[in-house]
């Protein structure tokens, strides 16, 4: 007889459903495996049967040890070393459960990244987050690790369609979009301007290339962009494509490098005598970057907040194995606009959490 007295458990809606008791508890918890139809089925016994969690049990699953891997890029250092400091931060002040946390590095995006995560994925992890590159590499690759029971939390960008619980991100498009309206105010004549990504295969990268295509097509039909410039993270590609595009004919007025590789683009503008001719926006904030700033030779960055990207990661994908919560799908920060004139709230706090900016943009 099915237990009808407000008492029911995980095992009564399994029998009473002809179901797997590990699939009830996926449909309870919100967890992949499970289709909307069963899903549906389960929720509705759950509520016939009058079933309640068992506070008790919850409240030692908060004490139990959870395994979580990060695997990310050793370069670039500047933007990927606070985001495994928000991580860290974030696992040291859990309370209530045992965390194993275990990083795991690669050369850069594209080189080594699928290896780096088929190792991790041997480690039977509860949770892994990560910064997929190739979106179309990982996209199978989130299915399998999905499927083998351990939760995949994207950071930095994301692999949409997929089974992952979350991504935690800055805003691309905005990114994009902020700095093509920054160019058009700059330079309100016919000129050429030039885009340089990192790879346009990461959805981050396009989001950022298509924001800012599409504003200069609306604000500045008046500047023409040229065909955007794939780094794929090196530096050494990055300062020949510079030094080739501001020798050639079609030199461009304004420059926006939408990745954090921004020193060897800054490097060959400087060879050339070019600093301070031409806009440039780069993307994020570190000690190299801050004169530039400071005497104008880069009119703006947009910084991507890497710190919290971790932490909030982090805190999501705590939240989903601890079943507090099913954390939001996309997670969109706000960038911060840098700039000569508030340059002051941050460059003193570079090696601090961007957190810490937050506090500090309030304040001032």
């Amino acid at each position: 007889m099915q237990n009808t007295a407000g008492n029911a458990g995980i095992k009564d809606i399994a029998k009473a459903l002809k179901v797997s008791i590990g699939t009830v508890d996926r449909a309870l918890h919100g967890r992949p495996g499970v289709s909307e139809k069963t899903k549906a089925r389960v929720l509705q016994m759950a509520k016939r049967l009058g079933y309640k969690p068992n506070l008790a049990a919850q409240a030692l699953k908060l004490n139990r040890r959870v395994s979580i891997g990060v695997v990310l890029p050793k370069h670039i250092s500047h933007f990927f070393d606070p985001l495994r400091a928000g991580i860290r931060d974030a696992a040291a002040a859990t309370v209530g459960t045992m965390v194993n946390l275990e990083f795991h590095e690669f050369p850069r995006l594209g080189a080594g990244d699928g290896e780096a995560i088929e190792q991790a994925l041997q480690r039977n992890y509860d949770g892994i987050i990560f910064l997929p590159g190739d979106t179309r590499k990982f996209d199978l690759m989130v299915r399998k690790i999905t499927r083998s029971g351990t939760a995949v939390m994207c950071v930095g960008t994301e692999v949409p369609s997929t089974d992952r619980i979350g991504s935690v991100a800055t805003h691309a498009y905005i990114s994009g979009s902020i700095a093509a309206e920054l160019l058009a105010l700059k330079l309100p004549h016919k000129a050429n301007v030039a885009i340089f990504s990192g790879e346009l295969f990461n959805l981050d990268h396009a989001e950022k290339l298509r924001g800012f295509a599409a504003t200069l097509a609306v604000q500045a039909p008046h500047l023409t962009l040229l065909p955007a410039l794939e780094s794929h993270e090196r530096p050494e590609e990055a300062y020949r494509q510079a030094l080739t595009v501001m020798q050639g004919s079609d030199r461009p007025e304004g420059l926006y490098v939408s990745t954090a590789n921004s020193m060897p683009v800054l490097r060959a503008l400087d060879e050339l005598g070019l600093l301070g001719k031409v806009q440039v926006i780069t993307t994020d904030l570190f000690h190299e970057l801050v004169p530039f700033l400071e005497f104008g030779k880069v009119l703006a960055t947009m910084y991507q907040r890497p710190y919290t990207q971790g932490k909030v990661a982090f805190e999501g994908l705590l939240a989903y194995l601890r079943r507090e919560a099913v954390p939001q799908r996309v997670v969109r920060l706000a960038p911060h606009v840098i700039f000569r004139s508030n340059l002051s709230i941050f460059s003193n706090q570079i090696i601090e959490t961007d957190e810490e900016l937050d506090i500090a943009l309030l304040e001032a």
